[in-house]
């Protein structure tokens, strides 16, 4: 009877991450089959290894094989692969069935739970992360980051210069920033401007 109540609880475990946040913050559709797919999986191999001859030390170590190829297969952000860990995560937990079934619950509700707080978008919302292409070469960074400033309407936290092209007149930057007050006003001005 614990097993089953495992496996349900895996089953919405899973449901709540991938349709309840993920889905709703990042309307990704392809991960969603991805997600449910490998959380499913994990649960029923690692269930029979668990219960077969195999020893669950290969099983496991399968389990990173396949994600390093299905991480490696395309480009994922890093809170998709936070995600992807998470799905695992419940999986495993769901397949090994650890007795009390109290405990097994518990730490799948801790997963969920950790994933809702840690990509909640009031949390550092208008922190951002961009690959900006500059059409002025600037190799002094006092000035390259007035310029991103600027044009970012906000305030450059950190800032990598990629590639300075002094031919063409180019720099690349991946810069951090955090979006000042004014420039979220402005960027909803148009949006409201277009409901009226």
């Amino acid at each position: 009877m614990s097993l089953a109540i495992i496996y349900v609880g895996n089953i919405v475990a899973i449901a709540v991450l991938v349709l309840g946040l993920y889905f709703r913050r990042h309307r990704r559709r392809d991960l969603v089959t991805a997600y449910f797919g490998v959380n499913i999986g994990v649960m029923a191999v690692s269930a029979v290894l668990l219960n077969g001859a195999v020893g669950l030390g290969l099983g496991l170590g399968l389990f990173g094989v396949l994600s390093i190829i299905r991480l490696r297969s395309d480009e994922l952000a890093q809170h998709e692969v936070a995600y992807y860990f998470s799905a695992l995560a419940l999986g495993l937990l769901g397949g090994l069935a650890t007795e009390p079934a109290w405990l097994t619950l518990s730490l799948m509700a801790v997963i969920v739970g950790g994933m809702y707080v840690a990509d909640h978008p009031g949390l550092f919302g208008s922190y951002r992360r961009e690959i900006v292409l500059l059409d002025r070469a600037i190799s002094f960074e006092p000035d390259l980051v007035v310029a991103l400033e600027q044009r970012l309407g906000a305030t450059v936290k950190h800032v990598t210069v990629q590639r300075l092209d002094l031919v063409n007149d180019t720099t690349l930057v991946d810069v951090r920033y955090c979006r000042t007050a004014a420039s979220i006003a402005a960027a909803q001005a148009p949006e409201l401007e277009r409901i009226r």
